[in-house]
């Protein structure tokens, strides 16, 4: 064997290897996806703490490789396939939640209780998108895992689809994420539809002060409540309400600060990262992806709606002194605190004196406790 033929042989063997050679136009599809996420994420500030991970992961699992050599996402004993095992076995959401929960302060809801109704009334739009899934031919436990993309709360939606739908976990969680990410874009209209100039305006009353005892026992009368009544949500339940007693219990904050700092953005890194990586082109372009989005985008402003709607309702019962800003309703659902600020933005846009934020927040944290509830339910019925 002459040189030129040694080197072109083995040339020809390098380039078989590329991803030059590998590429396909679903391998560009998504690559440019991943490139728009980065860009959202950078140029408009969309959530940049979790579109960076997911777009970047994105591009990592669309580069294009010959199979056999353990690098891919969904091969056995690869780095990204161990990195993976977070999501598929549904052990990143619940250290999501621990960090959530230390992170949240429950006074909003203390202070006024009766706002977790409206954060009960968001979640219609899970149930919603479920039976419409259901009657485009989804499998029940399909049409569950997709329906939680309603709740807007990225960690809820991948641990119920690692469980009831790991096949369709790619598209769920790439859907729930973009949708909490577009949250300042999706939500204002459906408020300005549903709302009068008169309702926009209406003032609510100060929260009372909430005692240090109250939010230590909120934590633990809270998980004996919720999951007595579904235990299926446990592994998320638990960890929320962990985390919020290592916030408030005062001799734990130095374990706070790390599950609501360090932990979290470790989890987030990793999370976003696989969670993007396993869009692959081959598993992610199919027609199940698009009934996905649009049903999560239609169950997304059924509870956005629900929630402005059962406030104007919940106002006929309430005394003229009482009555409930219905720019809060949108809030009901999961995605922290970025609906809470919406309300906000909205109340002000009309009155820069009325400050709607600590109201909001309310419904925003008793969204996360109502999405893990529903999600728990699910389970319960489905799993």
């Amino acid at each position: 064997m002459d040189l030129a033929q040694f080197f072109s042989e083995n040339f020809q063997q390098f380039w078989e290897f590329t991803g030059f050679y590998n590429v396909t136009i679903p391998h560009l599809i998504m690559l440019c996806v991943g490139l728009f996420f980065i860009y959202l994420a950078i140029k408009h500030e969309f959530e940049p703490m979790l579109l960076v991970p997911i777009g970047f992961g994105i591009l990592i699992g669309n580069i294009p490789f010959q199979l056999g050599n353990e690098i891919g996402i969904y091969e056995e004993g690869s780095v990204l396939n161990i990195l993976y095992n977070g999501v598929s076995a549904g052990w990143y959401p619940p250290l999501i939640f621990l960090g959530i929960g230390a992170m949240t302060d429950f006074s909003a809801l203390l202070a006024n209780p009766k706002l977790m109704l409206v954060g009960a009334a968001a979640q219609f739009g899970i149930f919603g998108a479920y039976m419409v899934a259901l009657l485009l031919g989804f499998a029940p436990d399909q049409a569950g895992a997709i329906a939680i993309i309603g709740g807007a709360d990225g960690p809820t939606a991948i641990f119920l689809s690692s469980k009831l739908a790991p096949n369709l976990m790619g598209a769920i969680a790439v859907s729930a994420y973009s949708y909490m990410a577009l949250v300042p874009v999706i939500q204002p209209p459906i408020m300005r539809l549903l709302t009068t100039k008169k309702e926009r305006l209406i003032r609510m009353k100060p929260a009372r002060a909430v005692s240090q005892n109250e939010k230590i026992l909120f934590p633990i009368f809270g998980l004996i409540l919720t999951c007595f009544f579904v235990p299926s949500g446990l592994p998320l339940l638990g960890m929320l309400f962990f985390g919020n007693l290592l916030r408030e219990s005062g001799v734990t904050t130095r374990l706070a600060k790390t599950a609501s700092n360090a932990l979290t953005d470790i989890v987030t890194i990793l999370l976003g990262m696989t969670v993007g990586a396993s869009t692959q082109a081959s598993e992610f372009l199919t027609k199940e992806t698009i009934f996905i989005f649009a049903l999560g985008f239609m169950a997304f402003c059924i509870a956005s709606a629900s929630g402005v709607c059962f406030v104007k309702f919940f106002n006929l019962f309430l005394g003229k002194d009482k009555k409930i800003n219905p720019l809060i309703g949108n809030a009901g659902v999961s995605a922290v605190p970025m609906s809470a600020r919406i309300s906000n933005n909205m109340g002000q846009k009309y009155d820069p004196s009325n400050y709607l934020l600590m109201h909001a927040m309310g419904p925003n944290v008793a969204g996360v406790i109502g999405s893990a509830v529903a999600a728990g339910v699910l389970l319960g019925f489905l799993g």
